[in-house]
């Protein structure tokens, strides 16, 4: 066991598949002779050297085309795109490629590519730097989105991601990169897809939330915690996602909280709006509140904490859902 952060994390995890497999190749700008632009490929070409770490000219269709090529191919490429807003460049090789093998081909190929990248704002980057586009990819059939909150999730995440026969968006919370440390095994190891976790205990409200949100919304829930008893769902998983673990907090509480970054509009927190209200509309006691982005692009640093749902946002959208 050695205490990580989460780009640590995601270093150790890539090392483990590398040295497990030997089809697992890794790829992007600047991954090998640099190790990243957040250093989460520190070392790793030295180790395995240029043709399993392989730097890629500056260019996210392409990095995603050649991935595709690779995985059809027997390879399990794991290619880092350095941040997510840069997706959208490559978005055509994934929807109309990646995701449609298995289905195109009958079940005769499948697509084992993961695309790396870091998400979310708070960092005060430039624009296309700090996007969530969770929902983008939740939406096209094929492709598996997850969005782990803890080195420990981020490790064991990225590698059941790397077996998993299917292409899957691995979006990690940049804002949180090194902000969180805990012990993780050094070894490898699994944690399931579509699995939620349940980062806190409670009974009056269920709260459900992913990525650097995690960490905030259980900041906020302690400030509040002698009055209201929250129940906190890390999701892990966007898609497929964990409804039945939600249910059970939701038949448990009677009131949900969904938080997430990207904006308000057809974000993943309607599809698990619309689910429960589906399936546990007589569970609710309250009607379900979203506490999110706003239906604007992410605004430039000097805005940017006005546009991300802070403590006192959350906790007021605690305290409305709980005086209904």
């Amino acid at each position: 066991m050695a205490v990580m952060n989460i780009v640590q994390a995601v270093n150790s995890a890539l090392k483990c598949a590398l040295e497990e497999d030997k089809s697992v190749v890794v790829l992007g700008e600047d991954v090998g002779v640099n190790g990243g632009v957040f250093r989460a490929t520190d070392g790793l070409q030295k180790i395995f050297g240029p043709k399993r770490v392989v730097d890629t000219p500056l260019s996210e269709l392409g990095i995603a085309g050649v991935s595709v090529g690779m995985a059809v191919n027997g390879l399990k490429p794991v290619a880092e795109i350095q941040f997510s807003g840069f997706l959208y460049a490559a978005f055509d090789q994934l929807v109309s490629h990646a995701g449609r093998i298995r289905t195109r081909s009958r079940g005769r190929f499948s697509c084992p590519l993961v695309v790396r990248t870091p998400s979310g704002g708070g960092i005060r980057a430039l624009e296309l730097h700090c996007e969530m586009p969770e929902s983008f990819f939740a939406h096209a059939p094929g492709i598996k989105v997850v969005c782990p909150s803890t080195p420990y999730d981020t490790k064991g995440l990225l590698l059941a991601s790397i077996k998993d026969p299917d292409p899957v968006i691995f979006l990690e919370p940049t804002r949180i990169y090194r902000a969180i440390k805990e012990e993780v095994p050094d070894n490898f190891y699994a944690v399931p897809l579509g699995k939620a976790r349940i980062a806190k205990q409670g009974k009056d409200v269920t709260i459900v939330t992913w990525g650097a949100m995690v960490k905030y919304t259980l900041d906020a829930v302690e400030k509040i915690k002698n009055d209201i008893d929250a129940e906190v769902i890390d999701l892990r998983t966007i898609y497929p996602f964990d409804s039945k673990a939600i249910l059970e907090s939701v038949k448990k509480t009677g009131r949900l909280v969904i938080i997430h970054e990207a904006p308000r509009t057809a974000g993943f927190g309607a599809e698990i709006s619309a689910t429960v209200s589906e399936k546990g509309l007589d569970l609710l006691s309250a009607p379900i509140v979203r506490i999110t982005g706003y239906d604007t692009t992410l605004p430039f640093p000097k805005l940017e904490k006005e546009y991300i749902p802070d403590e006192a946002r959350i906790i007021a959208g605690i305290k409305k859902v709980m005086a209904y």
